[in-house]
């Protein structure tokens, strides 16, 4: 089946593209949040074992990874934004919204912010 000008499967694919991107941010942001947290326990592993190696790095990754996945989030949801501005009338399904999925990557960003705020405290 050919696909023509005025075709929904159009704005579904763009819809795809906007939720993997905000997986892929959800996955950046929580592997940031991982390796701060690890830090933190090697840290508490050489205080117990009296040992002089510094871990003060892991925290800083963490924040950059969170940061990553917020800008990761909120770029993808500006391009799915300016993308469904372009389309026609007749490529948007009847009675579908997008603001869904702009507020959860503009909310991952926030997340991911925030998260990168708690983490460089």
């Amino acid at each position: 089946m050919p696909i023509t000008d005025s075709d929904p499967r159009v704005f579904f694919a763009a819809e795809r593209t906007l939720l993997a991107w905000v997986r892929t941010a959800l996955g950046l942001i929580g592997l940031g949040f991982v390796v701060a947290r690890f830090g933190l326990f090697l840290r508490l592993l050489t205080q117990q074992a009296d040992t002089a190696a510094s871990h003060h790095v892991s925290p800083w990754i963490g924040v950059g990874l969170a940061v990553l996945g917020a800008i990761a989030a909120s770029s993808a949801s500006v391009q799915h934004q300016r993308f469904c501005r372009s389309l026609a009338p007749a490529d948007m399904p009847v009675g579908y919204r997008s603001s869904a999925g702009l507020a959860v990557g503009y909310g991952v960003a926030i997340a991911g912010l925030m998260l990168a705020a708690i983490i460089a405290a």
